[in-house]
């Protein structure tokens, strides 16, 4: 088991890391000023679980095989440009209907398209799971039993701190959002804005070396 020195040190990295900018808080800062807070929101619970697969994935070795497979690594991040070049492609077309107070409780897209959106995102970025391969294994220890165990237990305190500074900012830029909504002008250039940031994410996924 993880001592409690080794948790809360582990912890306050992950905080830092996940403040550090990177895909995954842009994608929630884009998505939340698009849709909203509570759409926002969904998309961090999609990321969360997302790494899940990831803790999974080196838990069992299976992270492993991208750290050795060019086709692995590269077929998988190409599914992720793949999807961010469609996301974006559907923010360019995306309608500017202004609500009337700024602040719609039900977002354009259903909650559960948001969620899946954040897993997907996570999913598909082989970065994230070298990532884990090698960040994860250096707090523990065949000493203080199940390495498994451990990796699981600091998979879940690296999701705790990513759901922590994503919620912030999704509230914030969600807020951010539903003042531009007001205005059919400002939302759409915010959709074309977003629709670039998210080709950005594509190509820089596309020329990601392992």
């Amino acid at each position: 088991m993880l001592t409690y020195q080794i948790a809360l040190s582990f912890f306050g990295i992950a905080v830092l890391l996940a403040l550090a900018p990177g895909p995954d808080n842009l994608f929630v800062l884009m998505q939340s000023a698009m849709w909203g807070k509570a759409a926002g929101m969904a998309v961090v619970l999609g990321l969360c679980t997302g790494l899940i697969g990831h803790t999974l994935a080196v838990a069992v070795g299976l992270a492993a095989i991208f750290a050795t497979s060019v086709t692995a690594f590269t077929a998988l991040k190409l599914i992720g440009a793949t999807y961010l070049i469609y996301l974006a492609w559907g923010a360019f077309r995306a309608p500017a209907t202004a609500t009337t107070d700024g602040n719609s409780k039900t977002p354009r897209l259903p909650y559960a398209a948001l969620y899946r959106r954040g897993i997907i995102m996570n999913l598909t970025n082989p970065k994230v799971s070298l990532f884990f391969l090698a960040f994860l294994p250096q707090f523990t220890s065949p000493e203080r039993g199940s390495v498994a165990l451990q990796i699981f237990s600091l998979g879940g305190l690296f999701m705790l701190a990513a759901f922590l500074v994503f919620t912030i900012i999704a509230i914030f830029s969600g807020t951010f959002g539903e003042l531009l909504q007001k205005s059919p002008r400002a939302q759409l250039w915010l959709n074309r804005i977003a629709g670039t940031v998210f080709i950005g994410l594509a190509l820089r996924l596309v020329f990601t070396d392992r």
